[in-house]
């Protein structure tokens, strides 16, 4: 199935953000099949009780992609699949969410425990909060936030914070040296989650797959301008299509 790709969405803003980029995946490529795939809704933090619940409702041989925590499970998952994942694809998903003494480009861990603390207090407030963030650095970020914030669902406090509790402890970079198969990345350069810094990290650390920085872009860039990354997508599908 390399004509099938799934998309999995970031934390707590559903689905919603995808779907333009799904529509203008669908609208460059009549024969591929693009879906998004909710995350699981659990209240625990165990990452392998989300990859289980996520390999057994996608499909085997389709190529795994994702935004921000979605790439990061895509990236678990494809490295668990091995031959059985077509290839893997990033949106704005840092290895490593929060910062450690390996990866200092990313969250500072103050700044993630302070985020944390306000999602067990008042989780609407933090959602929205993460909605600017999201959008910080667009060209219209208050009509981005309010657009990701008015699609948000109506999840439940326990499945928010077991979210976080997996950005807080994801490290995906042993699975993206595991899995051999076709690697893209993309970043965006004016990221108030993701410091840009993370594409050259990453790049240092895999020399030998696509990673690419959109310069003038936030968090978001896959809902500011779908078609572009769209694109940029099918540019890399069609190059490993042809290898």
């Amino acid at each position: 199935m390399r004509d099938r790709l799934i998309l999995l969405p970031g934390w707590g803003l559903g689905i919603s953000p995808l779907e333009p980029l799904t529509a203008a995946l669908q609208g460059l490529d009549e024969h591929l099949y693009v879906e998004i795939e909710p995350l699981p809704e659990l209240d625990s933090s165990d990452v392998q009780e989300w990859l289980d619940d996520l390999d057994e409702r996608i499909p085997q041989d389709v190529w795994l992609g994702g935004w921000s925590l979605g790439g990061m499970l895509a990236s678990e998952l494809a490295a668990r699949r091995g031959e059985r994942c077509c290839g893997l694809l990033t949106l704005a998903s840092n290895p490593s969410f929060v910062a450690h003494e390996h990866w200092p480009s990313a969250m500072p861990g103050e700044t993630f425990d302070a985020f944390l603390g306000g999602c067990q207090s008042d989780p609407r407030l933090t959602l929205k909060r993460f909605s600017l963030l999201c959008a910080q650095g667009a060209q219209e970020p208050r009509g981005l936030s309010r657009l990701m914030l008015g699609g948000a669902p109506n999840t439940n406090p326990e499945t928010l914070l077991a979210g976080l509790g997996l950005l807080a402890q994801l490290d995906t970079r042993e699975a993206l040296q595991a899995f051999r198969g076709p690697q893209l990345h993309l970043f965006a350069g004016q990221d108030g989650l993701v410091p840009a810094e993370a594409a050259g990290a990453l790049f240092a650390l895999l020399p030998d797959i696509e990673i690419g920085l959109i310069e003038q872009a936030s968090h978001a860039f896959l809902l500011e301008d779908p078609h572009g990354v769209a694109g940029a997508i099918q540019a890399f599908l069609h190059e490993c299509g042809d290898d």
